[in-house]
């Protein structure tokens, strides 16, 4: 036990001299024949009750007591017994006027989260941030993050009441009690819990911060092939590990939304099983993983206000019911462009990060403000062959490396979804061969990762789309069963609804030369299932394609939408919908996608004079027999 600041002892018989504990000080600090500063933290009717630190308490009885109080008083004290059951009894002390008082602290070594397990069932003293606070039917929960990893700790006031109140989330503290297991996980059952003050939270914060940074740090990995363009992309990548694995450390929950395809599972899966298999490895908590990510398709090809403000509703609600941080957004293979700005704007309102990882082509200066990390190949002259998917396996061994050979097959699949042309496709085709993934099941693969999003709609359904993915799952029979019965189911209807849509198809040949073909996919195409207006128009398209043989442009339009693909026609989409939101007053012309693949939208009753115009851009095109579409369309 330390007795002063200078680590010198006071008088031990001077009535001069009145000790100060620590918050964090229990009764084996408290000696006999010492005077304590003691606070009334109760009033009865035979006696006061006072407080000595958090841990240490016990009865002034009215006897020995002269005069009135009130609670929140000061009552300098002895120790006068100690009864078989632990109560305590004091008596007060006259130690006059001058008398000094001397802080007693505890001298104790601290446990880190890591050497829990070792510990268990014996009293351990922890320094860490106060990440979350949980207020239970029971006890208060507070989750601690120190150097090593983030445990609860759970104080009990009385059923369903706040323990400790003053203390919050981003609070550095002492936490004194037992490491338990509880339901699976190593719980810390709190015997005393402080607020570090001064000089202590400063040394803390500074050993916690540079911990925190070390550990943040991406794992060095090689790239699964060698890519040049990739490399120009990799410390940006980097940079987004590092946050990423920082907000796990912070105890900060992410949110991830994607694209519902292909690509945007490819992108998205992998980073979630990363980022589960860190958080299982820093947070003592086994129920941590599930808390803490979610992982959320998105139908358009940008954030949209509806999904903007379910996730900020649910983020507020996670705060107040689970006294959860903000979380962190994570958007994948979507969150580049213009249309994005409100939703993000939404957040910014509530310091929510967003971090935007997309192939895609961007407005930087529209979104460079609102996001803390953009990754994206536009950014150093590649383009969207360079699929998002292709980028979040790499992305994913920089969280958690030892994921590397269950993702060498997935690359491929991304890429083939997204039709992507890049030079590295067939080294990632080979890469999927050695595992035992030849084109035509990665084909499959693709298809039935297409067919069970439209299905899922809005759902994740994280077990189904790991085992048609075949990522942490390790049912091979299954997955085979499951890719064959999706993509078989896929293709059929696929082929019914071009059935009922070719009829209708009207076509006719641009002054460029490129061969267009128009479909009006609300009147003659099946609504409400599979495939849906992108997926049918890129499906005539692709026909189309290997029917003339020559540059074809197709479009698929409803009442306020047309969604495009090209091949062989260079195209800027993005430049083409700024053109036609200029040009077309009350046109409500807004939309993107890649430079040859995209989707406009605008107000019904301008639809003729909105296509009409787009038309006579792309009859302005200059035909490059080189350049071919390299996405599916977004639905």
């Amino acid at each position: 036990m330390t007795r002063d600041s200078a680590g010198e002892p006071g008088a031990d018989d001077g009535d001069s001299v009145v000790y100060d504990l620590a918050p964090d000080c229990t009764a084996d600090d408290v000696e006999q024949g010492r005077p304590y500063l003691a606070t009334i933290n109760g009033i009865v009717d035979y006696g006061v009750f006072v407080d000595l630190s958090d841990s240490v308490s016990g009865l002034v009885h009215e006897s020995v007591l002269e005069g009135t109080y009130a609670v929140g008083d000061e009552l300098v004290v002895e120790l006068e017994s100690v009864r078989e059951n632990g109560d305590m009894a004091f008596e007060p002390v006259d130690v006059g006027d001058d008398h000094e008082t001397e802080s007693v602290s505890r001298d104790y070594s601290l446990t880190g989260t890591d050497g829990l397990e070792a510990s268990i069932g014996d009293q351990v003293h922890l320094e860490g941030e106060v990440t979350q606070v949980k207020q239970t039917g029971g006890p208060t929960i507070f989750h601690v993050a120190d150097e090593n990893g983030v445990v609860p700790c759970a104080a009990f006031e009385e059923a369903g009441v706040r323990a400790y109140p003053s203390i919050e989330v981003g609070d550095v503290v002492r936490v004194t009690g037992t490491p338990e297991h509880r339901e699976g996980s190593v719980q810390i059952e709190v015997e005393g819990l402080s607020k570090l003050e001064g000089e202590d939270a400063e040394t803390a914060r500074e050993r916690l911060e540079a911990a925190l940074e070390e550990r943040a740090e991406p794992h060095d990995v090689e790239p699964l092939i060698d890519w040049p363009a990739f490399e120009k992309l990799r410390e940006d990548l980097e940079e987004v590990a590092r946050l990423l694995r920082r907000t796990v450390l912070e105890g900060r929950p992410i949110r991830v939304r994607h694209h519902a395809d292909g690509d945007g599972m490819c992108a998205a899966v992998p980073v979630q099983i990363a980022l589960q298999r860190f958080i299982a490895d820093v947070h003592e908590d086994a129920d941590a993983p599930r808390h803490l990510i979610k992982r959320l398709p998105a139908k358009a090809p940008f954030y949209e206000m509806e999904d903007a403000t379910r996730d900020l509703n649910f983020a507020l609600e996670d705060r107040e019911k689970h006294g959860q941080q903000l979380p962190l957004l994570l958007m994948l293979d979507n969150g580049s462009t213009a249309e994005d700005v409100p939703a993000y704007e939404t957040l910014a309102h509530y310091d929510i990060p967003i971090v935007a990882v997309d192939h895609h082509h961007p407005d930087p200066d529209a979104v460079g403000d609102l996001l803390d990390a953009h990754v994206n190949p536009y950014l150093h002259d590649e383009d969207y062959r360079i699929t998002t998917g292709m980028l979040c396996v790499e992305l994913a061994r920089m969280i958690y490396p030892d994921l590397g050979e269950e993702l060498r097959h997935v690359p491929a699949v991304a890429g083939l979804s997204d039709r992507s042309k890049a030079d590295a496709m067939d080294d990632y085709l080979e890469l999927a061969a050695e595992e035992g993934y030849d084109e035509q099941r990665l084909q499959d693969v693709s298809e039935a990762l297409d067919y069970a999003a439209f299905w899922l709609r809005y759902n994740s359904g994280d077990q189904l789309i790991q085992d048609l993915l075949q990522v942490d799952s390790d049912d091979d029979a299954r997955h085979r069963e499951l890719v064959d019965f999706f993509a078989e189911r896929g293709r059929e209807e696929v082929d019914e609804q071009l059935g009922a849509a070719m009829p209708h198809l009207e076509h006719e040949t641009l002054e460029n030369g490129a061969h267009l073909y128009r479909i009006d996919v609300e009147n003659y195409a099946h609504r409400f299932t599979y495939p849906a207006p992108g997926k049918t128009t890129g499906e005539i398209h692709d026909r189309k394609i290997e029917e003339t043989g020559d540059p074809v442009i197709t479009v698929g339009y409803g009442p306020d939408f047309a969604v495009l693909r090209s091949d062989g026609v260079r195209l800027d989409i993005p430049n083409m919908v700024s053109e036609l939101e200029a040009e077309i007053a009350g046109g409500g012309v807004s939309g993107g996608g890649h430079l040859v693949v995209g989707s406009i939208k605008f107000v019904s009753g301008k639809r003729e004079e909105v296509i009409d115009a787009l038309v006579e851009k792309m009859a302005e095109a200059d035909i490059d027999e080189a350049l071919s579409s390299a996405a599916p369309i977004d639905d």
